[in-house]
């Protein structure tokens, strides 16, 4: 629980000595104030524990098994907690993993076994990755190499910005880095080099490099199997239902939708929220003047390029060519990070992101499977495709599917949305006909690109939004656009390219 301390009192006297003319300890210092305790919001907190309350002891429907219900009622009263966020995400999922242990629906070791599972662990060492591109300036770097080039024009900007947040994807498994410590910060700059501040003047060009941005990053987030903190979240989730996908097979299905989304999407952005100015040659200017201040690359940076492309091509080959996995391989990338220098012991343990994702990634994989495996996913999945029964499987899965994007509404975050809703739309996908592999990995990309909707939906969302370059309405209206024109691309132009190499 946190706390606040409060300053010492310089006049404050000092404590008498005690008999005998012994000082007592700390003598002729102050006394610091008794810690001051930060209790959680009492709201906040019933919500989720009464929703898990209610469900508990509502009698399990026909088909569902006492502890199988009762594990739900858990998973649902965390998501809400998530949702809510009484305390951190971590925190509110350990207190659900310790209610799982408590009320005897699993035992310690069956609670604890998320932290042994390799596809969590691939997503944390990619945290510690992506520190060092922050580090050594790598990114900073691609980001003015791509706005030197492109950047004579608002659209080449954006460009620009879509290409340094395609190449940082596939090493970066924070979204919302790539966009707050990456991107946010060059935007900002150039809008204001062009006199485009929040309010008045906004429309410059800070409202519309800042929804690109957004849009952007939704896309280069279903790019990647590393490229999003939940997409390995949603390949467990397929792996615990026999669909099994690796780097290389989500990196092929999405690359062609990608890019052509990569492309239209600046374009569709420009057409909602067009920038008054027209033309930015100034932007290239200043980046060019800054890549020669920086110099050539230093060490850092080349060891930094140099293991993300061994990265790249390991993930790529490793698993067909070399039977190493996806973890092992970033594993290895980690290690010539720290026998390099480019990280340092203290870098991997200050890195608080990854070791929180860890904590709740490791309990939500637990949930989700525990569910799976105690029979409620597969009795909630045949309710569904009784829904859907009669109608054909790409009927089915398109209703499905668009069912899960704009769902998204509700949700305040990728991953629990991924950890709620999932499961069961694969289980169901599968049981309407629909193949497993193409299933999995168009829920997969839509468990990114359904983050367009809103100023809440995932971590980038705030860091943009807070910008006060587009107002909530605009942002909405844009959000809307662009999830039609997601949706279009990666359902048609992903479907026949997933079609032309076989996966369906």
């Amino acid at each position: 629980m946190a706390q606040d301390t409060a300053a010492p009192d310089p006049g404050a006297t000092p404590p008498e000595a005690p008999p005998g003319g012994a000082a007592p300890p700390g003598a002729g210092t102050a006394a610091p104030a008794p810690a001051r305790l930060r209790p959680v919001p009492l709201v906040r907190t019933a919500i989720p524990l009464v929703v898990g309350v209610v469900l508990w002891f509502v009698p399990p429907p026909a088909g569902v098994e006492a502890p199988a219900w009762h594990m739900f009622a858990i998973f649902v009263a965390t998501i809400v907690g998530v949702i809510a966020r009484p305390l951190p995400m971590g925190a509110v999922t350990i207190v659900g993993l310790v209610a799982t242990v408590v009320t005897g629906v699993l035992e310690p070791a069956e609670a604890l076994s998320g932290f042994s599972n390799t596809t969590i662990w691939l997503i944390v060492v990619a945290f510690f990755i992506s520190r060092g591109v922050i580090k050594t300036g790598l990114g900073a770097r691609l980001a003015l190499f791509f706005v030197s080039r492109l950047g004579r024009s608002p659209l080449g900007l954006a460009y620009g910005l879509a290409a340094t947040d395609l190449v940082l994807a596939p090493a970066t498994p924070s979204n919302t880095a790539r966009a707050g410590g990456v991107i946010q910060p060059i935007v900002r700059s150039i809008s204001s080099s062009y006199g485009s501040e929040p309010g008045p003047t906004s429309r410059r060009i800070g409202s519309y490099l800042t929804s690109t941005a957004f849009h952007v990053n939704t896309v280069t987030s279903a790019m990647f199997l590393t490229a999003m903190a939940g997409n390995p979240l949603a390949a467990q989730l397929a792996g615990d239902q026999g669909v099994d996908i690796t780097w290389g097979t989500w990196a092929l299905a999405a690359i062609v939708p990608g890019l052509v989304a990569l492309v239209v999407v600046p374009l569709v952005v420009r057409a909602i929220d067009p920038p008054e100015v027209r033309r930015t040659p100034e932007a290239a200017e200043r980046a060019r003047t800054a890549l020669r201040e920086l110099g050539p690359l230093s060490a850092g940076e080349k060891v930094m390029t140099g293991t993300i492309v061994g990265l790249l091509l390991l993930w790529t080959l490793g698993d067909a060519l070399l039977d190493m996995s996806a973890t092992t391989t970033a594993l290895i990338g980690l290690v010539a990070l720290l026998l390099t220098g480019v990280l340092t012991w203290d870098d991997v343990k200050q890195e608080t992101q990854a070791w929180d994702t860890l904590v709740w990634f490791a309990v939500l994989v637990m949930m989700a499977t525990q569910l799976n495996a105690l029979g409620l996913i597969p009795w909630l999945s045949g309710e569904m495709a009784a829904l859907v029964g009669d109608v054909g499987w790409q009927q089915a899965f398109v209703l499905l599917t668009l069912v899960y994007f704009v769902s998204h509404y509700l949700f305040a975050s990728n991953t629990a949305h991924i950890s709620a809703m999932y499961a069961a739309f694969l289980a169901t996908s599968i049981m309407a006909g629909a193949p497993p592999v193409f299933a999995a990995l168009v829920l997969g990309f839509i468990s990114s690109l359904f983050a367009s909707l809103t100023h809440y939906s995932t971590g980038p969302a705030p860091v943009l939004f807070g910008s006060g370059y587009v107002p909530v309405l605009r942002w909405w209206r844009t959000g809307g656009v662009v999830a039609v024109v997601n949706i279009v691309i990666w359902m048609g132009v992903g479907g026949l390219w997933m079609k032309a190499i076989g996966m369906w």
